[in-house]
Order: C-alpha cells, then structure tokens, then sequence
C-alpha cells in the first residue's frame, strides 16, 4: 500500500506543470524573455545542472539587453564550444554562495563569487555589483534568489 501511495504521489508531482513545482534559478530564468540570452549561455556552459541544484545561490542575472552592451561578437564567440571555460569563468562570476537577499547586499562591500573573484558592491547610489546597477532584486527561487543586472560582470 505504501509503495502505491508513493508511486501515485511521484506520478502527481510529475504530472504538474514546471510553474506549479518550486522553480530553481534556472526554471524562472527560462520562464522569463528578458533572461534568453543567460539560459542559452548557461546551457552552453553546461550549468543547467549546477544552477538547478539545492544551493543556495544568489545569482546577479544579467538581461538580454545587458548582453547586448557587449562589444559586437562577444556572445556569439563566448557560446562556441572551444571556448566553453572562458564562458563558464564569466557566467561563475555572476554566481556568489548562499542566499543573499536584497537587504543583506547593502550590509556589503565586496562578495565572493563561484568563480573564486570577488565583485565591488556600492550602495552609495542604489546599488551596484561592479560597474552594472542592479534594476530588480529578491526574484525567489527554490534554491536561491536572483537579482537583475543592466551589465554583464567580465572577470
């Protein structure tokens, strides 16, 4: 009876749709337009994996149009295979450990990335994680939260 019970639990879960499941940091950056650019390059990077885990993660998420400030080519030369390292080095520096949320990143100056390079916070005038402005913040996930970025973060 309890393996019946199981089964018929585990089929229901499946059965629901992503958006009624609790969504990790990469669920809700695909279910988002503005984040297409940063779901094909985590993809790329092979991330999906990673980002999809428990965490926690708190990912500075840069949007389509941060992407698009780069120098024409970048992303494209980025996402082909032969330079797979230096896309993952890039999209690690958006990553920092743990759940920081909004109200913890103005307590900071500086915070340790995935990628083993910190990034300058400033709260003198809103915040900004190097030299992008963060536009939007406390995006929850199930195994962290993200953060909206104007620019993309280079190492």
């Amino acid at each position: 009876m309890t393996k019946l019970l199981l089964s018929l639990a585990a089929s229901v879960l499946l059965a629901l749709p992503v958006a009624a499941r609790a969504q990790t940091i990469v669920d809700v950056a695909a279910g988002n337009p503005d984040f297409s650019t940063l779901v094909t390059a985590i993809k790329a990077a092979d991330l999906v994996e990673t980002l999809s885990s428990a965490g926690p993660f708190t990912v500075f998420a840069p949007t389509n149009a941060a992407f698009a400030k780069l120098p024409a080519g970048t992303v494209e030369n980025l996402l082909k295979p032969e330079n797979k390292d230096q896309l993952v080095a890039v999209l690690t520096y958006h990553v920092v450990s743990g759940k920081v949320l909004a109200a913890d990143v103005l307590k900071l100056k500086t915070a340790n990335t995935v990628n083993g390079k910190a990034v300058t916070i400033d709260t003198s005038k809103g915040v900004m994680v190097n030299n992008a402005t963060v536009t939007a913040t406390d995006i929850a996930a199930s195994n962290g939260v993200i953060h909206v970025i104007d620019s993309v973060l280079l190492p």
